[in-house]
């Protein structure tokens, strides 16, 4: 990569070293000579030998001045010829680490996530960096490929409903006498499919971006007006729904809180058996937080299948063929909304049956969220 031109960091730093060790050298060379003028005389007279009378007097600061300052000379060249290829040899040590860490950026802006730097030796400030640098590839090599499965099944999903489509117009273009109720119908419920998953996409966006205004929501009520909304899907798949809980104060938005809570007890309605399945959905306060719980009866579930329901598309059963068909996106919803929101979500397998899903959201003026909020049945609504 080309650079600016002017001196490169290394050679600034050599520069730097070897101009400190050239003040520190001088300053020393300075003190001595002080050192030298406080203690010698100006002139000495020197006395004949074994006589008490003077010979003659010598000029004592000349002579010493003379003969220190070549050597002063001397020891102030070798000092700046040991800065220079000392400093240059240690600040290309020091600057071995930052290499290191240039490199992995350029390969990362390359489009190579998977190079790790994984610089050993003690824990300094350029390890620190590098280790940070590293967790930070990692995280984005995931997201990358989250993104990428997410597009490629985003676009299965899409073309499925645009196949379908596409099927039911053929045949109604080459069998003009057949009747067009049922191909309407038809392309009624395809196309609504269609609506109901782009609209999902449209919201998960919307979750991830954290695009909302914050306010005061009480859970117990988004139950209320969740059950109202799926009671006829209940009834018509002879499901009892029981709610509990008390007033349960949070913060966020209240149309996603909303989705939220919907999205878990579509799913628990949906998946709690073939016939009078129980629903059990429960809000409370906690100490540190609130807590939602949704819980429903079914299938008996692995613990290595739950880990997956929050990824997009991913369905625990078979998907349902009925007006009320998921697109595989409820769960991934609602933990993208959970997430939004600084929360935490839980799904654990009920040892009968069923999941059981909790929620961890902060009450008003928390930052932080550590109960949790869980989505049981409780009393009959």
């Amino acid at each position: 990569m080309d650079r600016t031109p002017g001196l490169s960091v290394r050679l600034k730093l050599t520069l730097s070293y070897a101009g400190f060790l050239m003040i520190a050298g001088t300053m020393l060379i300075a003190a001595v000579w002080l050192f030298l003028l406080a203690y010698v005389p100006q002139r000495a007279m020197l006395l004949n030998a074994g006589k008490e009378n003077f010979s003659g007097v010598f000029p004592v600061r000349y002579n010493l001045l003379r003969v220190f300052a070549p050597r002063a000379a001397a020891v102030m060249a070798f000092l700046l010829v040991f800065g220079l290829v000392g400093g240059w040899l240690l600040a290309g040590r020091m600057l071995a680490p930052l290499t290191r860490i240039t490199d992995a950026t350029r390969r990362a802006a390359a489009g190579s996530l998977s190079h790790r730097i994984e610089l050993a030796g003690r824990r300094d400030e350029f390890r620190e960096l590098a280790d940070a640098f590293d967790s930070m590839l990692a995280r984005l090599e995931a997201h990358v490929a989250e993104q990428q499965r997410f597009a490629a099944n985003a676009s299965h999903e899409l073309r499925t409903p645009l196949a379908i489509t596409q099927t039911l117009l053929d045949v109604a273009r080459n069998d003009p006498d057949r009747a067009g109720g049922e191909l309407v119908e038809r392309l009624h419920t395809v196309n609504s499919r269609a609506i109901g998953l782009t609209e999902a996409l449209l919201l998960l966006n919307r979750a991830d971006r954290r695009s909302f205004t914050r306010e005061r929501v009480d859970l117990s009520l988004l139950v209320e007006e969740a059950v109202e909304t799926l009671l006829p899907l209940a009834e018509k798949r002879g499901v009892t729904i029981h709610t509990a809980g008390d007033v349960t104060s949070a913060i966020g938005s209240p149309a996603l809180l909303l989705q939220l809570v919907t999205n878990l007890m579509h799913n628990a309605i949906v998946h709690s058996g073939p016939e009078h399945g129980i629903v059990w959905v429960t809000t409370a306060v906690r100490r540190k937080g609130v807590v939602l719980t949704v819980e429903n009866t079914g299938e008996v579930l692995s613990s290595r299948l739950v880990s997956t329901l929050t990824e997009p598309f991913q369905r625990g059963t078979e998907r349902v063929h009925s007006d009320h068909a998921g697109v595989g996106l409820g769960l991934a919803i609602v933990k993208s909304i959970t997430e939004a929101h600084e929360g935490t979500l839980t799904l654990a397998p009920r040892a009968a049956g069923g999941l059981c899903v909790t929620v961890r959201l902060a009450r008003p003026g928390q930052h932080a969220i550590q109960d949790t909020i869980q989505y049981p049945i409780g009393k009959s609504k």
